[in-house]
């Protein structure tokens, strides 16, 4: 039977970032428990990266799981064109209680690509509602990836995954990330040039500029300080232009607060959240707007509105898997354990860091990360090592030379030093 299921799917299934020619028998999922994966052939692997960031409190989780089952009993769907439902108002209503400042208008979208495509529709609409439709440019930083739709690749189109399309992507101009790594003794020089190319940047056309806060996930796991993004909240907002929020990966606790914008004391004009807003049962999205930036769209014609949508905008299955996600963060038990997980992470970065300081090791939250001594994104390196977790029952996916370890909250202090050795005895 597990045969059956690998062969037809090298005959029918093309999956995400694969090369689809490489008819690659992969091991056959069959059940999840906390944070380890089940395979049909018994295996139970250790999921050290959350399957792409979205497992946030465990796999089958039980109580998201019955809230799931719950609902589907009562409401599936409506078209949230027309109808409201507890769900949504009660899951926007949680988002923005915790969320900082006045992000208070909630549009549900489908996964974390539309929620930055919503937020840059809505930025490049904005300005011409209010008068100024000068306002045009878009401002990136190098490395920083927001998704695969089109607008989403333009933002991220110098991350290196979207070469094949270069040629329709519209313009963004591109700023340095001040990245940095525990003993980085040059990271205020990285800092000051960053702030003097966005000065430079800034003008009275800039409409807006989107960052990933403190940590970049895809680009390589690259961290920068809360200083600095305190410091381009206030540059950006001085210039008139709109801050965009990526928190699609840094959202619902990964990086120490609940919100990465929170350790900056910074509230962004959109916030785009997804992967952990359902405790990784179901693709679901929201962007957020502050209140005032909302009022520009509201009028008496539809050409003032946002018309923009999504089939399952608001899907009540996945408001309340979100609902049974938050509050399971909320609760004292998870706090405990994400707590743990940091100190983990931050323990052992610091204790290579001073053993290995070319690895550049640094630690966010409940993310750490290495750089292999040698190597560059797309060349190779780090698949050895990840057939080496793999024998050992743990799953890894490297970034190119940069290894990192992002596990679901529920893993276990042993589970997650256990990891950690394997990596120090692997990497020497």
């Amino acid at each position: 039977m597990d045969d059956d299921i690998q062969r037809q799917d090298a005959r029918h299934l093309w999956h995400p970032f694969s090369q689809a020619g490489g008819n690659a028998m992969l091991p056959v999922a069959v059940g999840g428990q906390g944070s380890y994966l089940l395979t049909a052939d018994g295996g139970r692997i250790l999921d050290l990266v959350s399957s792409w960031w979205v497992t946030l409190h465990g796999h089958a989780e039980p109580s998201i799981a019955a809230a799931i089952a719950r609902q589907a009993g009562q409401l599936e769907q409506a078209i949230f064109a027309d109808f409201t439902h507890a769900p949504a108002v009660e899951l926007a209503t949680q988002l923005a209680a915790l969320l900082p400042g006045d992000l208070n208008r909630v549009f549900f979208s489908d996964d974390g690509s539309t929620a930055v495509e919503v937020a840059l529709k809505m930025a490049l609409q904005y300005f011409p509602l209010v008068g100024q439709g000068n306002r045009t440019r878009l401002l990136g930083f190098d490395k920083g990836y927001h998704g695969d739709t089109v607008g989403a690749m333009a933002l991220g189109q110098s991350s290196g995954y979207f070469r094949a399309w270069q040629g329709l992507l519209f313009p963004v101009e591109m700023l340095p990330f001040p990245v940095t790594w525990q003993n980085d003794e040059r990271v205020a020089e990285k800092e000051s040039a960053a702030l003097d190319a966005l000065d430079a940047a800034l003008a009275d056309d800039v409409a807006a500029v989107i960052v990933e806060p403190l940590i970049q996930g895809a680009g390589g796991m690259r961290c920068c300080r809360p200083r600095f993004l305190a410091e381009l909240a206030g540059r950006v907002h001085a210039a008139g232009a709109l801050l965009i929020l990526d928190e699609v990966m840094t959202g619902f606790g990964r990086t120490g607060s609940l919100f990465a914008c929170q350790q900056a004391d910074v509230t962004p004009d959109l916030i785009c959240l997804s992967k952990g807003l359902t405790g990784g049962f179901l693709p679901m999205a929201a962007t957020v707007a502050r209140d005032a930036f909302c009022q520009a769209f509201i009028g008496q014609t539809l050409d003032r509105a946002f018309l923009h949508g999504h089939s399952y905008t608001a899907n009540p299955l996945g408001c309340a898997a979100g609902l049974a996600s938050l509050a399971l963060l909320k609760s004292g038990a998870c706090s405990v354990q994400r707590r743990l997980l940091e100190q983990i992470q931050s323990n052992r970065v610091a204790l290579l860091a001073e053993r290995r300081p070319e690895l550049r090791a640094r630690a966010m939250g409940s993310i750490a990360a290495i750089d292999l001594a040698t190597g560059r994104y797309g060349d190779g390196s780090g698949a050895a090592l990840k057939q080496t977790f793999w024998r050992h029952g743990m799953l890894i996916r490297p970034l190119g030379p940069v290894v990192y370890f992002l596990p679901p909250y529920c893993t276990s202090a042993n589970d997650l030093n256990r990891a950690w050795d394997l990596l120090e005895r692997e990497i020497g």
